[in-house]
């Protein structure tokens, strides 16, 4: 893998962030899984403006993609980021978060975006 350095002001301001612990989660669960935000408004019981606020910091310096599928949008970590691999170095240290998926996946809310 291609090493490169990161200035200070842009490693910053990843950290910045990734300093909250909604988006760090995100980030997290979008490293693994495509999800929608009604499943993130599900795990994170908060209101859909409130979730689509984080998600776009996020999708503003390219950490996320966005793709639309009817009425639903579905976000995923943008690898190809420069800054992803810094992202990675830290969201590798993280304990898994599947387990909220797979909550509800039981409670059948993560197929109704489908």
């Amino acid at each position: 893998m291609l090493r490169t350095t990161l200035e200070i002001d842009h490693a910053s301001t990843i950290l910045k962030l990734l300093g909250d612990q909604t988006r760090l989660t995100i980030m997290k669960l979008v490293d693994d899984h495509t999800c929608c935000v009604c499943e993130f408004v599900e795990i994170f019981q908060v209101s859909q403006p409130s979730i689509s606020q984080h998600v776009r910091k996020l999708k503003d310096v390219g950490l996320v993609h966005e793709e639309r599928k009817g009425q639903w949008v579905f976000y995923s970590a943008n690898k190809e980021n420069v800054y992803y691999p810094f992202v990675q170095s830290i969201i590798d240290q993280l304990p898994s978060q599947d387990q909220k998926l797979k909550k509800l996946e039981e409670q059948g809310t993560r197929i109704s975006c489908n």
